[in-house]
């Protein structure tokens, strides 16, 4: 690797004593020295400092020394700055010098410094990488490796250092590019010196920014964290130096474990349907279930809108290969199952992948797939929706109805993918398969022998492959090992297939069952790239390696799992030689087969290298260590196992092919294999003797560590496996899935950092995530450069080469783009880019995931009695060595921490926990050439120990052991502080916590804190004497990790396992000093982990301390080593004393128990905490027993209060005294807070005390009081404990996500005008200001300006003249609720729409703004930014606000809507829109009994028995004297004043149900009869007899009254029931909310405000209060001057004015004048007023979820509702609005009957009918929803009628009727009533067209024209599918309402009243066979009268002409004769 060194060796002339330290930066990537104690003139720092950088060293780029003298307590001051261009540096290699600092003015001073410099290129390492097959480096070294690296300065030119612009670098922070080489080794704050430092003896380079953080080190912002990875909770997961990789922290398998999913899908309607007179039902098909709608008779377009939902209970990678099919059946019934119309298939993962997990209102295309030359055969309109534990699904708000009917532009496909998908084929080619296990017992094959007299293979193996829902089979090969099919399997599907994986399975075929050997998946993306550059799925021909249980062979499989593919394989199976290819097909050539079912047939066999030359492997393993191993397997004695592939397996293993390169399998017995393992005799002559592979460790017996664990006393002595293995060499392909690799896990690091600096708000993320970019740019381009190589090995497949190219693509523009995103990273947009970047991530963990294999992953086994116990199972890919540091595996010549774990379903749960073994391990495989570096990564100081039964001439033979002569002991202290959030273990709901704390082969304990979740344990542990092996330097980088498991004490049977996590503790060598910036060591944060679930968080410092030697030991041990002999070092007492002193123990009741020192722990003041104590609500039994006498309390940091007891909790479960305090000592460090603990105890009789429930507060950020800021005139900045909270938990206050209250009080809604009035009433100012807030969702309408209410004068004296008006005007009496309803919603809708294009339009112009930016700014300009940026900041705002205000104005421009009132919608629980109403009293949850393992939240609900209702408030001593000198502040309440009693208070309590929309069906006919239920404390009002007949989206229209005292009757459920006429009804869903809370709060939601006034009409005003009232009560409480009503409609409040009219109409049409309509202005603009302001709930709807508790987490529909509360104590509420739903208008009276025929007209000899007939067709319609409505029985057997509404479609069609056989249809035409085309005015003009450009042509709707007459075309289809006119028909429609049809009634046909003629019909109808003659008359006659007038004129001529020449010769003879 190329590194550029800089050694520092003094600086020299410094002015005056004290201590110095140096910060030397390169690249953005900076190093302190150590600490140069009391120098005078000249420090002497002598270090080195290496950077290892990925580019070359440019020219330009510049070094950068600075000099501090150095502070503990104070802020470091800059002595001075030496910076220098590396031109010289660049060129020579080498430098020496000595050179004057610069001070802040940029002028020289005397301080000088001196440095060598030394730059080690690539050329200087050529040498080493000669191995012919390697790397060819080229000449022109700049072609290879120029790519960019972002110079420190941005515009530098290359010139001088001095030019004045430049130097400043030091002085202006601000401004920092982070360059950055790819390999820095940042991580952990701590970086790694190189070797060569430690040989010079040299102090080692340090820096960690935590510790400079918080050692008032602050350099002004100067120290760049870009770079450097913070140590956190991400702290052992990243990556500290070159000898360890990171250990993976979360153990359990996640797949395979089975979860809850529910597939809900709604079939709407079917369109084209494709077939003549049809009654089709669809079919919903997943897996294997089936589900159908009704049937439809007789119609090509059936509208069904039918709800069907599957529940799952399978793992995820089960579920999304499931199928979901949807078939259209024409004419089922229960005696024929029907003919397939069209079919449409798709996978569940397809769904799940969609934006919310589903498609909502798209066409899904049919297509038959018996014919696959067919086309489209329809289109189903359908949502489908997949949910999965915690997703909850929203229903996209949709324009409107007409863009739905566009079918092409909604189909239901996943974006990407072109509408017409053509016919494929899919080839599979199934090869062979070698290694396969035995599948049968040995007894079994020797019966067989005896009888048969031979050996066979006990496997008789097959291969199926399934692929969207179909299977495929190739022929059996009777018992083989290495069957050998050559054949292919051929599925014809659409592509690009809705289908992502294709399952190969090799089985074993057997007469009783056949089972699965192994199974491999495909995913089809990873083989195919749909880009434009893209390519069609390809693959191999390729090996894949099959994993799954272990190999022997047993008759119950208890892993049978793993070999069906679920859950991680456990060992190797064997592997199938397979290729896949894709051919679209031409469906037009006539040779092509239509049918779409699976084919098999034979292919020719493939050469042995097309799959690339098999090459020689060697894999290597140490074992460093074994510890942790479980006490159940500790007894016996354990040895460890390593194969690859089946090579080393012992069961069944490999010895070498021969000399042929065959593989000998498992032909020979068990015996001779053994021998073969053990010595091998024949040809040892092969080029390294060759070796015998060593698979497993000798057999040892644990030795005991403490009660839980054992460990292998391995000491000096480490046992080592090797492994020789043949494979095809494919390395390039996992070369480039490494590089993918790494990057990824550096920028996978790099974004845990920044997530953590914006989590622990340090400072500068921004920086960070520029740093992450650079990082990723650079890693990108580097990749372009490496991936390109060994293009034409052996075996390179087409899918090798696509992918090649794509993945450098995509690589390149990554890198392009994360440098275009780089630029554009500000402090506001850090969020946004930081979603953009996790993409990124995404896409390479996709990118690098080969999908052809090549070597197998490595299993380590660890045996223990001949079992296979436990097991690892490590990537080959991650220990591949390459020459290349970018394309080894990760822990290749790594020591790597292994976890083995339990196989397969075993290591579900709790089982899966525990740690089986850990062991230390050392891997490394490579090509067997590449051998000589193999041990070149172990720790160093080990001799090789040879296997004894070697000759003497083989040194190449890898050891058996290693043994390990140097050794370092030291001291580890780990200052275990405290936990919090723990899992709960006990029933109490608590645990009773200790540490277990393991390093190397100790272990030691904590004490146990009973009943808690957040013990404080406050104590140190020391362990002494412990030896590592290895040098002392390597040990200092790479020490082993720290395991802290916590567990909690049961006092019978063992302790329980809680969680664990990993540590790397901070290392301090002999020589080195103990002090700033390094010890003492921070305490930190660690993340505790469960299986994969989170368990809480460790905060905890580790240190290791190296003890030094005596002088006696260390000359004796000389001795030793000289004589040969290996030492074993002991230590004399002296050596301790050079350790930081420990203090004793200080607690004298704690015992012995050291407590963490001072230096580390953290500093304390002191706080006062406030409790408000509300009351307890919902306390369940405890032990049956009810809860009587409860008391709450309250503990933090061992200082704590109680409240009063509560006398009867039955009678008042309220507290009596309210407030209560008590002082503790908490850390600075608002980080560090303890938890606080809430506690409920029941006091019983006799002094007993019962837990219970308790709540662990975690953090008590969000109850910090901080002052009110008297100059903000916002409470959002001042309130009182300012809810920091809500800001955290939305991620910033991000207002798009939910308004939380910072974001909602600050936005102002749109059109006020504001007028500010100033104290000089002389000068008045005018700030007008108009803002439409696109992030809230509040709609408010501008208020009538005075055009409007001229308008509406306007509009009334219009109709008092009488005129006619026009149709748009909305009629006042026509209005009622549902009215405004509706408009809400259309708001609601275009509200949604108009944030979504804010949003877009916001972020396109932040781009251009930062590109304009990017532009601008030069070097010299840099002092000035500082100014600039603030102004800019403030122009930013006013244009994005005019930008807003023009939304405003052109939603106004909308076209005109009528104006309704209109009140809001919320399409979520109103809580959410107001942080649950928790302003100032707060609901904790109590919990009990133990945490649930599942999911965490949805078992919690269950562990919940009860709710405290209260408030904390915590501030810092003393406090200021201002707040207690308020008026009227009253010292009992400290902080919690104005707050009102907690006495029982009477509340009339209404409900309005309005609607429930997608509820989940409860009945088999997939429907549900729902009916609402109330329950509030003992009442329970039930709706049973109004249930609604089979709906899902029922309108319930309906108000409850139930009258409540709260406290005791606070929480109110609104459930859904469905009625049954037999048996119990089942809950759908219920919804519970929190009365309470709302009734309390400051948002007033006891009754929302509406946006006018009004006294009568649809608007009534709803509150017994007036406006007036209600404004000045919320003046009086918030001590406010006002409100000061004026003359010309003004009012002023505070110091705010505000506008609006004055006067009311009543009834009669009578004004008044008013106050109201101002006082309503201010309280919907309440959120203006300074300090006590805040947004009033407005008149709403609220939509909840309705949940049920034995589907926890999934939505079961939704209910729209709202509530008013009104207090008894004051005047009564009107009644209550009228919400029933509307009855539809209906059309005429009379029987429902859907179909009508008009008579027959026999014999129309001319193709004409005429009828005369009048079809009456009675419907309902409601206008609002253009839809009919219809009750009806849906069978016979049915209770009661249905309720539907369909869309009003008429449809015409023409028959010929027939006597005797069926009748013939010859025509159709449907029209839709609201839109069809206008009929055409003659027979001539009516054409196809009508039908064919329906969508051009005008339309009309027969609810505005009320009658319409004309000639409509008749259609059906010809055999090619082709439409065709097959009549014509003339009609009249005519709509009358329901009272005009009963005053003139009119008769059925021709009936009376009011008879229609009889039609002009010739008489042959009836007489054809009393006169043929007339009938034949008619039939001739009438068609071809002219045709036989012409016949018959052409006949008399022709008869004439024949007569003429008849007689014609007579004549003329008698003429010429003269006769």
């Amino acid at each position: 690797m190329m590194a550029l060194m800089v050694h520092l060796k003094t600086v020299a002339h410094l002015r005056g004593k004290g201590d110095r330290i140096a910060k030397v930066t390169f690249r953005g990537l900076s190093f302190y020295s150590r600490v140069a104690e009391n120098c005078e003139e000249v420090a002497h720092f002598n270090e080195t400092f290496r950077w290892p950088i990925a580019s070359r060293l440019d020219g330009n780029e510049m070094l950068e020394i600075q000099v501090y003298n150095y502070s503990k307590v104070f802020s470091n001051r800059l002595v001075g700055t030496f910076c220098m261009v590396l031109q010289k540096v660049a060129e020579e290699g080498h430098l020496e010098l000595t050179d004057t600092l610069i001070d802040d003015n940029n002028t020289s001073i005397k301080t000088s410094v001196t440095i060598e410099i030394r730059y080690q290129s690539m050329d200087g390492t050529v040498g080493v990488w000669s191995d012919g097959e390697f790397l060819d480096v080229p000449d022109d070294r700049d072609g290879m490796f120029a790519f960019e690296t972002d110079s420190l300065l941005s515009g530098q030119s290359h010139s001088s250092v001095t030019s004045p612009g430049r130097s400043l670098q030091g002085s202006i922070p601000t401004f920092r590019k982070a360059g950055k080489g790819v390999f820095s080794a940042m991580k952990l704050g701590k970086i790694k010196s190189s070797k060569d430092d430690h040989r010079k003896g040299d102090e080692p380079a340090v820096l960690d920014m935590e510790d400079l953080d918080r050692k008032a080190m602050r350099l002004a912002g100067s120290l760049d964290p870009d770079t450097i990875s913070l140590a956190s909770v991400t702290a052992v997961t990243t990556n500290v130096s070159n000898k360890r990789s990171k250990p993976d922290i979360k153990m359990e398998p996640s797949s395979g474990r089975p979860v809850d999913y529910q597939i809900s899908i709604t079939v709407i309607e079917a369109r084209q349907l494709i077939g003549l007179n049809m009654d089709p039902v669809v079919c919903v098909e997943i897996g294997d279930e089936k589900k159908y709608t009704s049937m439809k008779e007789s119609t090509n377009c059936p509208y069904y809108n039918e709800y069907f939902v599957f529940d799952f209970h399978v793992p995820p990678d089960v579920m999304f290969d499931k199928i979901i099919k949807l078939s259209v059946i024409h004419s089922k019934n229960l005696l024929r199952s029907g003919t397939l119309v069209g079919t449409f298939k798709m996978d569940v993962g397809t769904v799940y992948s969609q934006p919310e997990h589903q498609f909502y209102h798209k066409w899904a295309i049919l297509s038959d797939p018996d014919d696959i030359t067919a086309g489209c055969k329809g289109y189903i309109k359908c949502d489908i929706a997949v949910v999965g534990k915690g997703d909850n699904i929203k229903t996209p708000h949709k324009a409107n109805e007409t863009d739905e009917d566009d079918i092409e532009g909604n189909l239901l496909l996943p974006e990407g993918i072109p509408a017409e998908r053509q016919w494929a084929r899919f080839y599979v080619k199934i090869y062979r398969a070698e290694g396969l296990p035995k599948m049968n017992t040995s007894i079994m094959a020797n019966v067989k022998k005896a009888f048969i007299g031979e050996n066979r293979d006990l496997v008789d193996p097959y291969v199926q492959v399934q692929f969207a829902g179909q299977k495929g089979k190739t022929s059996v090969q009777k018992s083989s090992y290495e069957p050998i099919w050559n054949e292919q399997v051929i599925f014809t599907e659409l592509f690009p297939p809705l289908c992502k994986r294709m399952k190969v399975q090799i089985r074993d075929s057997d007469k009783v069952n056949d089972v699965a050997i192994g199974t491999h998946f495909i995913d089809l993306r990873k083989i195919s790239n749909d880009g434009d550059k893209g390519f069609l799925p390809t693959m191999g021909p390729a090996w894949a390696n099959m994993y799954g249980s272990t190999r022997q062979y047993t008759l119950m499989d208890e892993h049978q799992d793993l070999n069906e593919g679920l859950g991680e394989g456990v060992s190797f199976r064997a592997r199938l030689l397979l290729s896949i290819a894709v051919e679209i097909l031409d469906t037009t050539s006539p040779e092509i087969l239509s049918s779409t079912e699976v084919q098999g047939e034979t292919v020719s066999n493939i050469s042995e290298s097309a799959t690339g030359k098999i090459d020689e492997f060697f894999l290597f393993g140490s074992f460093l260590e074994a510890t942790m191993i479980d006490r159940k397997i500790g007894d016996k004695a354990i040895s460890f196992e390593i194969t690859i592939g089946n090579y080393g397996n012992q069961i069944d293993g490999v010895s070498k092919p021969s000399s042929a390169k065959k593989k000998k399998k498992d032909g020979e017995s068990e015996e001779e294999e053994n021998e073969l393992i053990q010595n091998s005799s024949e040809d040892e002559a092969d080029e390294d003797g060759d070796l015998v592979s060593v698979s497993s460790t000798p057999l040892m017996k644990p030795v005991i560590t403490d009660r839980n664990y054992f460990h292998l006393p391995y000491f000096e002595k480490k046992p080592c496996v090797y492994i020789k293995s043949w494979w095809q060499d494919q390395r390039r392909r996992l070369y480039n899935s490494n590089m993918m690799d790494k990057i990824a896990d550096k920028l996978e690091e790099g974004l845990n950092d920044v997530q953590e600096i914006i989590k622990t708000e340090k400072a500068f993320p921004e920086r960070r995530l520029r740093g992450v970019l650079e990082e990723l740019s650079i890693g990108c381009s580097r990749f372009v450069m490496l991936a390109n190589k060994d293009v034409n090995q052996a075996g390179r497949t087409k899918l090798d080469r696509e992918r090649l190219k794509s993945c450098m693509r995509e690589m390149d523009s990554m890198g392009q783009q994360s440098k275009q995103i780089r630029t554009q990273v500000k402090k506001n947009t850090v969020r946004d880019k930081l979603k953009l970047v996790q993409n990124f991530l995404q896409k390479l963990r996709f990118l690098a995931d080969e999908p052809q294999h090549s070597i197998p992953d490595v299993f380590i086994w660890m045996m223990s009695n001949n079992k296979r116990v436990a097991y690892a199972r490590i990537p080959s890919k991650d220990i591949l060595y390459s020459i290349v540091d970018e394309e080894t595996g990760k822990d290749c010549g790594k020591v790597k921490a292994v976890f083995l774990k339990l196989p397969g379903k075993k290591g579900f749960g709790p089982a899966g926990w525990t740690v089986q073994a850990k062991l230390e391990l050392y891997l490394w495989l490579g090509l067997n050439k590449q051998r000589k570096d193999f041990l070149n990564g172990l720790p160093c100081g080990f001799e090789e120990i040879k296997a004894a039964k070697m000759g003497p001439g083989l040194q190449s033979v890898p050891p058996v052991s290693l043994v390990y002569n140097m050794k370092q002991v030291f001291q580890l202290r780990a200052h275990m502080y405290q936990a919090r959030s723990l899992f709960a273990a006990d029933s109490s709901g608590l645990s009773d916590p200790f540490a277990r704390v393991f390093f190397s082969t100790h272990s030691q304990v904590t004490e146990v804190l009973s009943e808690t979740l957040c013990p404080t344990w406050d104590q140190l542990l020391v362990f002494d004497d412990v030896e590592l092996f290895g040098e002392a330097s390597e040990l200092r980088d790479d020490p082993p990790i720290i395991v802290v498991e916590i567990y909690d004490q049961d006092t019978v049977g063992k302790a329980e396992f809680i969680g664990r996590t990993f540590a790397k503790p901070t290392i301090k060598m002999c020589d080195e000093y103990y002090g700033p910036p390094r010890f003492p060591p921070q305490l930190e944060y660690y993340q505790v982990y469960r299986g994969n679930s989170t368990a809480g968080e460790l905060l905890a410092a580790f240190e290791l301390l190296q003890i030094p030697f005596d002088e006696e030991a260390i000359r004796r041990a000389l001795i030793a080593v000289h004589n040969f002999a290996v030492p074993q070092i002991k230590i004399g007492q002296g050596g301790r004393a050079d350790l930081p002193p420990l203090e004793g123990p200080t607690d004298s009741e704690r015992g012995p128990i050291l407590p963490v020192p001072l230096g580390i722990r953290p500093v304390l003041s002191r706080y006062r905490i406030e409790v408000l104590f509300w009351g307890l609500r919902d306390l369940k039994r405890i032990n049956l027993a009810q809860v009587d006498r409860p008391r709450v309390d309250i503990e933090c940091a061992g200082r704590g209060v109680q409240s009063v007891l509560i006398q009867n909790y039955k009678k008042n479960p309220n507290f009596s005294t309210l407030v209560k305090w008590f002082e503790v000592d908490l850390p600075e460090n608002e980080l560090l807070h303890p938890p606080l603990n809430i506690r409920v105890v029941d006091c019983r009789a006799f002094g007993r005390y019962i837990l219970v429930g308790s709540h662990a507060v975690s953090s008590l950020r969000r109850f910090i009081y901080t002052t009110p800021d008297k100059t903000s005139n916002n409470w959002a900045t001042a309130a009182k404990l300012m809810n920091g909270y809500m800001v955290l938990t939305n991620g910033g206050s991000q207002p798009r996500s939910s308004p939380s209250l910072s974001s909602r009080t600050l936005s102002r809604p749109a059109g006020d005008i504001i007028i500010n009035m100033d104290t000089d009433p002389s000068v008045r100012k005018m700030d007008t200001v108009v803002k439409l807030d696109a992030m809230s969702d509040a709609v408010v309408k501008v208020d009538m300006t005075e055009e409007e209410s001229d308008k509406e004068k306007r509009k009334k004296k219009k109709k008092k003249k009488g005129g006619v008006e026009e149709e748009e005007e909305t009629d006042e009496r026509v209005l009622d609720w549902w009215s405004k309803y509706f408009a809400s919603i259309e708001t609601l809708k275009e509200t949604l729409r108009a944030q979504e294009a804010a949003q877009a339009e916001a972020e396109e112009r932040e781009d251009l703004e930062i590109a304009a930016e990017a532009a601008d700014i030069k070097p010299d300009d840099l002092l000035l930014k500082g100014s600039k940026t603030k102004e800019k900041s403030k122009e930013k705002k006013s244009s994005k606000d005019k930008k807003k205000g023009q939304a405003a104005d052109s939603s106004e421009k909308r076209p005109v809507k009528a104006k309704v009132d209109e009140l809001l919608v919320y399409n979520k629980e109103l809580e959410s829109e107001y942080g649950n109403f928790e302003d100032w009293l707060h609901t904790f949850n109590l919990y009990r009994g133990k945490a649930g393992d599942d999911d965490e939240q949805a078992l919690d609900d269950d562990r919940i028995v009860g709710r405290f209702k209260g408030s904390l408030c915590m501030y810092k001593l003393p406090l200021s004297e201002e707040i207690t000198r308020e008026a009227g502040f009253d010292p009992n309440m400290g902080m919690f004043q104005n707050i009102p009693h907690n006495d029982p208070i009477n509340v009339l309590v209404r409900v309005y149900v309005v609607r429930a929309t997608d509820l989940h069906p409860a009945d088999i006919n997939g429907k549900a009869d729902p009916y609402v239920v109330i329950k509030l404390g003992k009442s329970e009002v039930k709706d049973k007899e109004n249930y609604i007949s089979k709906q899902l989206n029922p309108v319930f229209g309906k108000s409850f009254d139930i009258e409540a005292t709260f406290p005791m009757e606070s929480m109110l459920t609104v459930s859904v029931y469905d009625w049954d006429l037999v048996g119990t009804d089942d809950l759908i869903g219920e919804t519970k909310i929190d009365l309470e809370n709302r009734f309390y709060s400051k948002y007033r939601a006891t009754c929302g405000i509406s946006s006018n006034y009004s006294v009568h009409g649809y608007n009534v005003w709803r509150d017994p209060m007036k406006p007036s009232q209600i404004l000045m009560k919320l003046c009086k409480e918030g001590k406010i001057d006002g409100p000061h009503y004026g003359p010309g409609g003004k009012v002023k409040v505070a110091n705010r004015i505000f506008l609006g009219p004055t006067e009311i109409e009543d009834e009669n049409g009578l004004k008044k004048q008013t106050e109201e309509h101002l006082a309503l202005k201010v309280l919907n603009h309440w959120e203006e007023i300074p300090r006590v302001g805040c947004k009033l709930v407005p008149e709403h709807v609220e939509t909840r979820p309705l949940l049920n508790p034995d589907k926890p987490g999934i939505e079961q529909g939704r209910i729209e509702m709202w509530v008013d509360m009104f207090p008894m104590d004051m005047p009564a509420p009107g009644p209550a609005i009228d919400v029933s739903p509307r009855k539809p208008k209906s059309w005429l009276k009379g029987q429902q009957e859907d179909k009508q025929d008009t008579d027959v007209h026999y014999h129309s000899l001319t193709g004409e009918g005429n009828f005369n007939w009048r079809f009456v067709f009675p419907f309902d319609y409601l206008m609002a929803e253009e839809k009919i409505v219809i009750s009806k029985k849906e069978s016979m057997f049915s209770w009661d009628e249905t309720e539907y509404k369909i869309p009003p479609r008429l449809t015409l069609q023409v028959w010929d009727a027939d006597h005797f056989s069926a009748d013939d249809f010859l025509g159709a035409i449907e029209l839709d009533l609201n839109r069809f085309p206008r009929g055409a005015k003659t027979a001539k003009q009516c054409s196809l067209d009508m039908i064919r450009n329906e969508q051009e042509l005008p339309t009309i709707s027969i609810f505005k024209q009320k009658r319409v007459k004309g000639w409509w075309p008749f259609v059906a289809r010809d055999e090619n599918d082709e439409m065709e006119l097959t009549g014509k028909v003339e009609a009249e429609l005519h709509l009358v309402t329901a009272e005009e049809a009963e005053k003139s009634p009119v008769g059925l046909g021709r009936n009376e009243p009011d008879p229609l003629e009889k039609p002009n019909r010739p008489d042959t109808t009836f007489l054809w066979f009393l006169s043929p003659l007339k009938a034949i008359r008619y039939l001739v006659c009438n068609r071809y009268k002219w045709l036989i007038i012409k016949i018959v004129v052409a006949l008399l001529l022709l008869i004439m002409l024949g007569l003429f020449l008849y007689s014609m010769p007579g004549y003329l003879v008698k003429k010429l004769l003269g006769a």
